[in-house]
């Protein structure tokens, strides 16, 4: 049932983001994948530090992004967004957990924050990445894209603080492998989201 939650929220974010420009991507590209947009995403995703899970993450929705750069981006951010939710979902119901050590519901407690500081970062990011596209000039869209970049790698920070609570022999068991495996997954997910912004804002 979560991943079918998890699922939905992506398809909705992605949705949120796309609006009519999802629309009208999809209605003009064929029934199969676009080679063409497959092709574009490996060879943005090579330039990302984890090129495998930029590709793995985003190939799925080559026909809404074709080839742009700042869908491309966008697209990303939903990703990390929705992985995001759903790693914060888990770090707050493992202190259902019995027999857990002082330290470990601490961690559990801090890491729970430093997510809930990841989601509100990524959602400003999102928000500033819709605005670059309604920039009027330069500068506007220099403004919000520094905004985003700057939003993007503070998310990045919460999740290294986050994986760094887990760290010590004293924590070692199935709560911390539990957690800092999806906290590494959210953030090569936020890293490449990233360099997928850093992009974008070159070919402006």
């Amino acid at each position: 049932m979560a991943k079918q939650l998890q699922t939905l929220f992506l398809i909705l974010s992605i949705s949120y983001l796309f609006s009519s420009d999802l629309t009208a991507a999809t209605a003009a590209s064929p029934a199969g994948v676009s080679k063409k947009a497959v092709n574009f995403i490996q060879s943005s995703c090579k330039a990302t530090t984890y090129p495998a899970v930029c590709l793995n993450s985003l190939s799925a929705y080559a026909n809404a992004i074709q080839t742009s750069p700042k869908r491309l981006a966008e697209t990303a951010l939903a990703v990390t967004l929705s992985k995001a939710q759903s790693t914060k979902l888990f770090v707050s119901r493992l202190t259902r957990f019995k027999g857990l050590k002082k330290r470990e519901v601490e961690a559990i407690h801090d890491c729970a924050e430093e997510m809930n500081d990841t989601i509100d970062r990524l959602n400003k990011s999102i928000q500033e990445m819709k605005l670059c596209g309604s920039a009027k000039n330069q500068d506007e869209f220099s403004f919000h894209m520094s905004n985003a970049q700057t939003w993007t790698s503070a998310a990045l920070t919460d999740e290294n603080t986050c994986s760094d609570g887990f760290s010590g022999r004293f924590m070692d068991g199935r709560i911390k492998n539990s957690v800092r495996a999806r906290i590494v997954n959210v953030g090569q997910e936020t890293s490449n989201a990233l360099s997928l912004i850093n992009a974008f804002a070159k070919k402006y």
